[in-house]
C-alpha cells in the first residue's frame, strides 16, 4: 500500500476541478433573477425577454394560482409539520392528487417533493436483483441516477429506436423476472418526443412495465396539455406517467399518475416520498389551482404552440438548425461550447436571456442555445428576438 506523506487539502481538488471546467468553457455561471419568472424579466439587473424558463404557460404569475397559494397558507399554515406518512398529509394534498388523476384520466396519482425525487425514489423500488431496466440512450440524468440506485441489470436502446428496443427485449425476455422500459416523454435537450404508443405496444407483447418521464410534456403536449398519454391517445395504458409541477404548471413538485396499485405501492416503498417533508400548503394550493386553470383556460396551451410554430419557422427561414424539435423546446445548434457561450452573452447584451447548453449535458460538438418558448410572449417580442438571433448568427458565421 502506498503511504501518503503529504497532508490532504480537501478544498484544493474542488478548486482545481472547477478551474478545469472554466478553462474548457464547461462551467455554469449563475444568473440572478430580480423579478418573477415573466416573459419580460429582470436578470442581473437587466431587463430581458425570457427565452430559457421552463415556465412554458406563464402560469408562475397567474393571479388565480397566486391567490390559491395565499389562501392555502392562511387556512393550513406555512408548513405541513411532518412527512406524508406520519402527520404531513393534509386534505389539500389529497385534493391535488385527485385533480391530477382526473386531469390525466388515470385511476390515481401521487405527489412527490420534486421530479428528481420521483425518479430517484421510485425507479429503484420497481426493479431490483434479477430484473432489468431498459433505457433510451438520451434519458434525463435523474432517470440515470434512479437506475444506478437499483440492483437491476441495465440495458440501453438507441434513441427513439423501437426496433433496437425490441432486440434488447428479445434478449431479456427469458432471463429476467421483471422488465421495465424507461424513457423521457419529451427529451429536454432536443425537444423531440418518445414514440410511447409503439413502446407501450411492444412492452405489452413482452410483459414489460413502461415508465415515462413526462416532465416537459405535462401541460404542453396532448389535448389541453394533459401529457404524453393524451398525445398518443393511450391514457391509462402507460404503467407510470411521471411528471413535474415545476415547468408548465409553474409551481414545484413531482408526480406520478397511473393505477391505484401503483400509487399504493409507491407511497409504501419509495423512500424519497416516505422520508421527505410534504409540500407547504401554499405549494399544494398553487398546484391545485394550476390544474384548474388548465382545465378552464385552454388559451395558454394554444398560445404556447402558436408562438412555438412561428418562432421555429422563422429561425429555420433565417438558416438556423433547430434539430428534430417537435415541441416548445427549440435547440439552436451552435456546435462549439465556447462559441455557444459567446453567442448567449451576445444575446444577453441585446436584451435576450437564452442560455447555452454544453458538454456534458450534450455531446462535445453539439453545443446549442436552448430556447424554451413561453405562452406569454407577444409577436412583437418574438420578432425582436428573431432580429437579434439573425444579427448574431451572421456575426458568428452560423447563418
Amino acid at each position: 500500500m502506498t503511504q501518503i506523506t503529504t497532508k490532504r487539502n480537501p478544498n484544493a481538488f474542488l478548486r482545481e476541478d472547477y478551474q478545469d471546467l472554466v478553462s474548457k468553457a464547461l462551467n455554469w455561471n449563475l444568473h440572478r433573477l430580480d423579478s418573477g419568472s415573466l416573459p419580460h424579466s429582470t436578470v442581473d439587473g437587466k431587463k430581458v425577454i425570457m427565452l430559457c424558463s421552463n415556465n412554458y404557460l406563464n402560469l408562475s404569475n397567474h393571479p388565480k394560482i397566486i391567490k390559491a397559494a395565499i389562501q392555502a397558507a392562511k387556512q393550513y399554515g406555512a408548513g405541513s409539520g411532518s412527512v406524508r406518512p406520519i402527520a404531513g398529509t393534509m386534505k389539500i394534498h389529497f385534493d391535488v392528487e385527485e385533480a391530477v388523476a382526473r386531469f390525466k384520466h388515470t385511476e390515481a396519482a401521487l405527489i412527490y417533493q420534486t421530479g428528481f425525487a420521483t425518479n430517484s425514489g421510485l425507479i429503484p423500488q420497481l426493479v431490483g436483483e434479477g430484473d432489468i431496466a431498459i433505457s433510451d440512450e438520451l434519458n434525463h440524468g435523474s432517470i440515470i441516477d434512479g437506475v444506478r440506485l437499483t440492483k437491476a441489470d441495465r440495458a440501453i436502446f438507441k434513441h427513439r429506436d423501437v426496433g433496437d428496443l425490441e432486440k434488447v427485449l428479445r434478449e431479456a425476455d427469458k432471463k429476467y423476472r421483471r422488465i421495465i422500459i424507461i424513457s423521457d416523454g419529451v427529451f429536454s435537450m432536443d425537444g423531440d418526443i418518445a414514440p410511447m404508443d409503439k413502446i407501450v405496444k411492444l412492452a405489452n407483447e413482452y410483459g414489460a412495465m413502461t415508465y415515462v418521464d413526462d416532465a416537459h410534456g405535462e401541460g404542453v403536449i396532448g389535448p389541453d396539455g394533459r401529457g404524453i398519454g393524451a398525445h398518443y391517445h393511450i391514457e391509462g395504458k402507460i404503467d407510470v406517467e411521471m411528471g413535474t409541477f415545476s415547468k408548465a404548471y409553474g409551481v414545484v413538485g413531482g408526480l406520478i399518475a397511473g393505477s391505484r396499485d401503483l400509487v399504493n405501492f409507491a407511497y409504501n416503498k419509495s423512500r424519497t416520498w416516505l422520508l421527505s417533508g410534504s409540500h407547504p400548503p401554499a405549494v399544494a394550493g398553487a398546484q391545485l389551482a394550476a390544474i384548474q386553470v388548465l382545465e378552464t383556460e385552454p388559451q395558454h396551451v394554444r398560445n404556447l404552440w402558436e408562438n412555438t410554430r412561428y418562432f421555429k419557422k422563422e429561425l429555420s427561414s433565417l438558416g438556423f438548425n433547430t434539430g428534430n424539435s417537435e415541441t416548445p423546446i427549440i435547440p439552436v445548434m451552435i456546435g462549439d461550447s465556447a462559441k455557444a457561450k459567446d453567442f448567449s452573452n451576445g444575446l444577453f447584451d441585446e436584451g435576450i436571456f437564452a442560455l447555452p447548453i454544453v458538454f456534458p449535458m450534450v455531446a462535445r460538438d453539439k453545443a446549442r442555445i436552448r430556447i424554451m418558448m413561453n405562452a406569454g410572449l407577444t409577436r412583437k417580442d418574438l420578432d425582436f428576438a428573431l432580429g437579434k438571433f439573425e444579427m448574431l448568427g451572421k456575426k458568428f458565421a452560423i447563418i
